[in-house]
């Protein structure tokens, strides 16, 4: 009974909630079964996952995406995938506005951030996968975080990221001073960005 499942989840891009299930008549029993045979990954109650499905590196950023579409990839997360330092996370770091009700996964594992509503409207760029996409933020946007998000995220992290950034030929500083005011580190961020350009 559990290749039934697995026929259905396939043909929904390896994902399903338990509502989509048990309408094509599948019994939790069946599920839960699936579960234990670690066949489906419960990724929050109500939405599995196929566990061998052909995906990337990023199919933990499309899961997150799914579970709260609301959810945006920030912070150590989003530096790394823009390739901004080579510290890679345990957690995937995600924000979500403020107002948002209590933001929990099964899996994959999260740091949930709140942002305030400005901060986190700023920036946000959709990523689109063959199965599935996700939101992060853009690299000055995502350098200028880390520098709020600092005394959490180290201020080491955060000063690799702003001089990976400023080595880039797309780098812009007129959009990273933008950013800079936007997410309130303008102060902060003066003396380290004065540094590196003359230096």
């Amino acid at each position: 009974m559990t290749e039934s499942i697995l026929e259905i989840m396939r043909n929904k891009g390896g994902y399903a909630t338990m509502k989509e299930l048990k309408e094509a008549g599948i019994h939790t029993r069946t599920v839960k079964e699936a579960l234990e045979e670690g066949l489906i990954n419960k990724i929050k109650p109500g939405l599995y996952k196929l566990r061998d499905h052909q995906r990337d590196e990023y199919e933990s950023f499309v899961d997150i995406h799914m579970a709260n579409e609301n959810a945006v990839i920030c912070l150590s997360s989003a530096l790394a995938y823009h390739e901004l330092t080579t510290f890679n996370p345990s957690k995937i770091t995600v924000a979500v506005p403020n107002n948002t009700d209590r933001f929990e996964l099964d899996y994959p594992p999260i740091d949930v951030y709140f942002y305030r509503e400005n901060i986190y409207k700023a920036g946000i760029t959709k990523v689109d996968r063959s199965y599935g996409s996700f939101k992060i933020y853009n690299k000055p946007k995502t350098v200028c975080d880390m520098f709020h998000y600092r005394n959490k995220v180290g201020e080491d992290l955060a000063f690799e990221g702003l001089k990976n950034y400023l080595d880039l030929t797309e780098a812009n500083l007129n959009e990273l001073q933008e950013y800079m005011k936007i997410s309130r580190v303008k102060t902060v961020m003066k003396p380290y960005l004065k540094a590196l350009v003359s230096g």
